[in-house]
């Protein structure tokens, strides 16, 4: 148990120090964050239906020894947004109404691929939850630690779990096989983080009570280097909300809510568990 405890501390330790202070400083992380990825963001639609393709899995997938391909993005730390203080994502319009105003603070054109990046992340945050679903897009830490704590409630303590890779990482896409027993994470509720495109660190946040979903940690060995990943992937049980277009119910050839939804979440992602997963 101390060791998840360490290992919490460690990871708010990360997300706090990268931190931006000064609107400076934001500007700065811009030209970084996009300086080479104007054809990722300007194929963004395209990418994110083929990596989709390659995340998801079945809960019978999780026995041990079986094999499934599996798509785990590799990012560079040196051009990842960084997260801004509240004070700082405060001062900056977060709207699809307010876009031009953006566009301008940020010095990118109406029909650049970074600004059709930024339109994909505000519609995203501006959709309504689904039935039962909790959903929010987080600037900052301390407005994601708050929104995670109104949905815990105010006397759960909650942690954060993570994919992590315990080896070098060189391929996206390969052939993973199950080393042990899944180890299922029992939590009342779940607040699933997902990195968004944007100038600055943006997740889009959401959660079902437990009923809805399982949370697992699956330990992984790819077949190509032996690379190991422990993994955090979740599977929703009741998909009979979600759009019937969804890559995963052609990926798992069924239909909503006719089986569950599992997936993995890549390293950057951030899952919320509650209370009764500290003590077990």
């Amino acid at each position: 148990m101390g060791s998840r405890f360490a290992s919490c501390r460690f990871i708010f330790y990360v997300l706090l120090v990268s931190q931006c202070t000064h609107t400076n400083c934001i500007r700065e992380i811009t030209e970084k964050t996009w300086k080479d990825a104007n054809k990722e963001a300007s194929d963004l639609q395209q990418t994110a239906i083929d990596d989709d393709l390659q995340i998801f899995f079945t809960v019978d997938d999780l026995k041990v020894g079986k094999t499934i391909s599996i798509y785990f993005p590799i990012k560079d730390p040196s051009t990842t947004p960084h997260l801004l203080t509240r004070e700082e994502a405060n001062s900056i319009p977060f709207s699809s109404s307010k876009l031009p105003q953006i566009l301008d603070f940020f010095s990118f054109s109406k029909h650049s691929p970074q600004s059709k990046a930024m339109q994909y992340t505000l519609s995203q945050c501006e959709l309504e939850p689904l039935k039962g679903e909790t959903k929010f897009c987080a600037t900052s830490l301390e407005f994601m630690l708050d929104s995670a704590r109104g949905v815990f409630g105010l006397k759960t303590k909650f942690r954060v779990l993570i994919t992590k890779y315990l080896s070098s990482h060189n391929a996206v896409l390969q052939n993973y096989t199950v080393l042990d027993v899944a180890k299922e994470i029992e939590t009342p509720k779940m607040v699933a983080c997902h990195a968004m495109p944007y100038p600055y660190a943006v997740f889009y946040c959401h959660g079902q009570e437990s009923d809805h979903h399982r949370v697992f940690e699956v330990a992984l060995r790819s077949g190509n280097d032996g690379e190991r990943v422990e993994a955090v992937g979740v599977c929703h049980m009741d998909t009979s909300e979600w759009d019937p277009d969804h890559a995963a119910f052609r990926v798992l050839r069924t239909r909503p809510g006719q089986s569950p939804v599992c997936h993995f979440f890549p390293a950057d992602n951030l899952v919320w568990v509650a209370s009764p997963a500290l003590d077990s």
